[in-house]
This record gives structure tokens, sequence and C-alpha cells, in this order.
């Protein structure tokens, strides 16, 4: 996994995007990541006038549910989520976390229905994309259509990049991974790729990667130790970039 880091830790990171429901997209800051560049400004008026936008949803409510009939995509705009499954002996597992700019509920389109669910980490805003007007307004923008293929096929290969992750590797190259995962999203947010936040729980790490809470922990304390990285409690500092990925690259 290789990032680029073009910040630094004591840049001045950009504005946080606020939960305000009645931001259009051409005036919000995450459409560049969200959309297609080549939409026309009348393009994005088309888009726009689709999408709806609902209040925020609070720590721990749920966008949909595992088996609710899939009717749209969604938008993070603020905020994060997880999704889950719950296992036949009625465990969550977490298979995903979704940032800012990101795209979620594609995995409805097949069966028509979620195979997941997906609740919010922390206050979180979304834009709600129905699809069949997605699907309309997608022949007559091939740019869209061209897009909305683009984000399938990074979904398809994150899937493959996690199952990889979990069969192959240890617990330091799990974790390692999954905070330059973190830190290239915020980077491509024109946030701090060094000095960001955790808005996951050690124990949805844990349950994500794979392992135990313990060993989630232990592996934090180790890379502190090494002056990798510095940790207080959610906060994470990256204080050697270049042996952060190195152990994360020794997966390969």
């Amino acid at each position: 996994m290789t990032v680029r880091f073009t910040e630094v830790a004591n840049a001045d990171p950009a504005p946080q995007c606020t939960h305000d429901y009645q931001v259009s997209c051409g005036n919000c800051r995450l459409n560049a990541i969200c959309l297609p560049l080549a939409l026309k400004s009348e393009d994005i008026d088309q888009l726009d006038d689709i999408i709806q936008r609902g209040k925020p949803l609070q720590k721990s409510q749920h966008l949909y549910r595992e088996g609710d009939d899939f009717q749209s995509v969604y938008a993070v705009r603020s905020g994060t989520l997880k999704a889950y499954k719950t296992t036949d002996d009625g465990r969550e597992q977490v298979t995903g976390f979704y940032f800012p700019g990101e795209i979620l509920g594609m995995d409805g389109i097949s069966n028509n229905s979620h195979a997941s669910s997906a609740k919010a980490l922390e206050t979180s805003a979304v834009c709600e994309i129905p699809f069949s007007s997605l699907e309309k307004l997608s022949t007559l923008m091939p740019n869209l259509q061209r897009h909305f293929f683009q984000l399938m096929s990074r979904e398809i290969t994150e899937d493959q990049m996690l199952i990889t992750l979990l069969s192959k590797n240890s617990a330091e190259e799990r974790v390692t991974a999954l905070l330059l995962s973190i830190s290239s999203r915020n980077a491509r947010r024109k946030l701090s790729a060094t000095q960001f936040r955790l808005p996951m729980s050690r124990v949805d790490i844990g349950n994500y990667l794979g392992l135990t809470v313990e060993t989630v922990s232990r592996v934090f304390s180790r890379l502190q130790k090494m002056d990798i990285l510095r940790v207080d409690n959610k906060e994470i500092e990256i204080l050697d970039v270049n042996e952060l990925r190195r152990l994360a690259d020794s997966m390969n």
C-alpha cells in the first residue's frame, strides 16, 4: 500500500464540513471527491435536484439495516459511518468504515436489499441519492455513469484488499495498513495526513481486522514505543511515515 504524504503535522487543516443539510452539490467542499470532475454546472444542478438531504444521524443511529429494501445509495458529507453484517450466531462483523466524500449502500444493488447494516460512529450527515433517479440521470450523463462504475470498482478492490489483509498478515501489518488507509483518505479531503482522530473504537478496529481489542492496544503501544506513532486515546500523530509505510508494505 503506497500513500503520498504531502502535508506536515502542523499544517492548517481545511475547514471541517458542517452538518448543514441545506448545502448543495455546487457549494459542497467535497464535490471534487464525490462527483466526477467533468460534470458541467448544469449537470450538477440536475444531480442536485434528485439528492435528498435529511437531518444528521446521531451517534449509533442506523442509516439502513441488513435486509432493508434497497432504494438509494448515500454519500457521506460529514462524520463517519461503519458497515457491518450480523453473523449466524448474532455477532457483529464490521466490513468497512466510510468517511466524508465516500459512497455507501451499493451492497443492495444486486438483490434489491441491503446485505449489511450502516450505523453512524458520530454525528454524521449524508446525501441520499435515489438509485432509480440516478440510473435515469446516468443514461443522459456518460461521465456520471463512468464515475459510478469507478466507485463500484473501488469498492470491489477494497474488499479484495481486506480479504488479503485478513488472510496473510500479522497484527502489526493489519493495523499499520488501516492507519495508512485513513491517512490517505484524510489527505484526499485536504486534511492532515499525519494528525487525525480515529472515529472508531479499538473494539471496532479489532472486529474489522480480525484481532482482539487487547492485540490492537498492544500494537498501538508497540508503535508508540518505536516512536512511529504518538497515541493519545483516539488522537493519532504519525511521527515516522517511512517506517509506518515499511511495516505496511511488508505484507506484499
